[in-house]
């Protein structure tokens, strides 16, 4: 079995079809993708942090987020739209330049990355990762990858978040996932599982809402 560096996989992107798309379905995502496109969003992802922000208020006016593995965006744009605070974006693939976003290329999981945010940013209120990998077509490996994302972004936050601060993460129902989500048990007050409405049919995707870093 090939090893993939956390790097690799942090930043990679993939929709979990894990029975067939109906034809209902796929005209769903068509008209998710046709009206982002229209709204000026980089991807249908924007809907998904806009339904998690209505339902459980994560980003606050004067909030400080970083977005981990934020390509291509659409996360970025929606935060951006919804602080005055500090709003950084980090990932190893290129991020197109975002007004009022600073944008880091790199490993989120490297020590280098890590001190570059706290110089810049000396106070993190939130931090939301939606990264994921990409299907390798072995299950039980892409869920181990996913997991293991899911516990970088958690490592990542636990060195920076300000006590009280927020917290959201991308993963996936199945082996190891109860593991992660203990994990963020310790450390938050409040733990919530999230699935948004704009999520392909037949995924097994779901958010891990974690609020009020212990600290």
């Amino acid at each position: 079995m090939i090893a993939y560096p956390i790097a690799q996989i942090a930043t990679e992107r993939f929709s979990r079809p894990e029975v067939p798309p109906t034809m209902s379905s796929r005209w769903a995502d068509d008209q998710l993708h046709r009206k982002a496109k229209k709204e000026g969003y980089r991807s249908r992802a924007a809907y998904k942090f806009h339904e998690i922000q209505r339902r459980y208020h994560l980003v606050r006016r004067d909030d400080n987020v970083i977005d981990l593995g934020a390509a291509p965006g659409s996360w970025l744009q929606v935060i951006r739209s919804l602080t005055d605070g500090m709003v950084m974006g980090i990932d190893l693939n290129y991020i197109p330049p975002l007004d009022g976003v600073r944008l880091l290329t790199g490993d989120f999981s490297s020590p280098e990355i890590t001190s570059r945010v706290h110089a810049e940013v000396p106070v993190v209120n939130v931090v939301v990762c939606d990264a994921a990998p990409k299907l390798s077509g072995n299950h039980s490996y892409d869920q181990a990858r996913a997991i293991a994302i899911g516990e970088e972004a958690l490592r990542f936050t636990d060195q920076l978040l300000k006590r009280g601060g927020n917290f959201v993460v991308k993963s996936f129902q199945g082996d190891m996932f109860d593991q992660l989500v203990g994990k963020v048990r310790e450390k938050f007050l409040a733990v919530h599982l999230f699935r948004p409405n704009s999520t392909r049919k037949g995924s097994s995707e779901i958010y891990i809402i974690a609020k009020n870093y212990r600290g």
